[in-house]
């Protein structure tokens, strides 16, 4: 379990969130992990990646991001293996979150534009009770899905094509942690928090 601490200054501060890392690597091992996982050291900016929101606007990416810290997953509403533990593992997040943590939000992005569209997300949020305020979705165009990604270095062998990681940005839309596969709602809600209260 990650205990946290009160701490001042920049120097006890990083050490706060790089200990609730390792506790959130640590049931799983980095050897488990598809891809990286950890602090993003320095935060990088998430590129120019067009997606399509449950209303069926067209948005940057970068927009949803902006102004809060978001946990971002990548997922398809057609798959049945580990896109329906995601989403279950991000209505723990949301359990885990209560009225005070205003800024802190989950982000579904689906890597299947020609499978799945606003409805079938909406029909996904539905799934697990999202709250609007807190939970949204979009889809990715297809010629950004690659370059998504490859910025998430979220790649896997196998249908369904990503990991089951969690990514953490920052309010300046910045990538700053990613998890090991499957992480646990509590982990995921504690590193949100840490997160925010290092601004």
């Amino acid at each position: 379990m990650i205990r946290l601490q009160l701490r001042t200054g920049f120097t006890q501060r990083r050490s706060l969130i790089l200990g609730a890392a390792a506790a959130c690597i640590e049931p799983w091992g980095l050897a488990e992990a598809h891809a990286a996982a950890g602090p993003v050291a320095p935060p990088q900016a998430i590129p120019v990646i067009a997606v399509t929101s449950t209303g069926g606007q067209s948005i940057e990416l970068s927009r949803l991001l902006t102004g809060g810290i978001t946990a971002v997953q990548t997922m398809f509403t057609g798959c049945t293996a580990t896109c329906p533990i995601q989403g279950a593992i991000f209505a723990d997040v949301q359990r885990h979150l209560g009225p005070a943590d205003t800024n802190l939000r989950l982000l579904s992005v689906s890597i299947d534009p020609l499978g799945d569209d606003a409805r079938a997300l909406r029909t996904w949020l539905g799934r697990f009770d999202a709250q609007p305020q807190r939970w949204r979705a979009a889809v990715v165009r297809m010629s950004d899905v690659d370059r998504l990604l490859d910025f998430l270095r979220s790649r896997a062998d196998g249908p369904d094509r990503h990991t089951a990681q969690a990514f953490l940005f920052n309010s300046k839309a910045q990538l700053a942690f990613r998890t090991t596969d499957l992480p646990t709602g509590n982990d995921v809600a504690n590193l949100m928090r840490e997160m925010a209260s290092m601004r």
